[in-house]
C-alpha cells in the first residue's frame, strides 16, 4: 500500500497514531493490544528515516516515540480532552442518579439534557468546588 502525505500530514498522522495507542493501551499495563503498538513503532521508524530523527527512539531495537515527541504538547492535548470529558460523564452519570437511572426514552429525554446542561453550567462556573461526599452515610 502506497499513501502519499505531505511532511505536516504526516507529522500530524504521528499525533493521531500516538493518542488513538494511548487512549486503547495506557491503562492495560501487561495488557495492552500489540497490534496497536506496532503499527505506532512502524510509524515513528517511518519518521525515523524521513527526517524526524528527534521524534523517535528506539527501545531494544524497536521504534517508539522519543522524549522530545512525548514531553512536546501531545500530552496537554491528551489531558484537555480528558479534563473535558470528565465533567461531562460526571454530569450525565450525575443526571442519571437524580432520575434513579431509569432507562432513557423519548419522554425523559429533555429532562435528561436538562439536568446534563445544569450540572455542565456547575462545573464551568465551580469546577468540582461544590461536590461532597458523605462518606459516614456508606458505613
Amino acid at each position: 500500500m502506497q499513501l502519499e502525505l505531505s511532511n505536516k500530514q504526516f507529522r500530524r498522522l504521528l499525533d493521531l497514531v500516538y493518542i488513538g495507542n494511548w487512549v486503547l493501551n495506557s491503562t492495560r499495563g501487561d495488557d495492552r493490544i500489540a497490534d496497536y503498538d506496532i503499527v505506532e513503532s512502524h510509524l515513528f521508524q517511518k519518521a525515523d528515516t524521513e527526517g524526524y530523527k528527534v521524534l523517535t527512539k528506539y527501545q531494544k531495537g524497536v521504534a517508539v516515540p522519543s522524549r522530545a515527541f512525548v514531553e512536546g504538547g501531545i500530552h496537554e492535548a491528551i489531558m484537555e480532552y480528558e479534563n473535558n470529558i470528565f465533567f461531562d460523564i460526571l454530569a450525565e452519570d450525575l443526571a442519571r442518579r437524580d432520575m434513579e437511572d431509569i432507562p432513557i426514552s423519548e419522554e425523559n429525554q429533555e429532562e435528561l439534557s436538562s439536568r446534563i446542561d445544569e450540572y455542565i453550567a456547575e462545573f464551568e462556573n465551580n469546577g468540582t468546588d461544590n461536590i461532597t461526599i458523605d462518606l459516614d452515610s456508606n458505613i
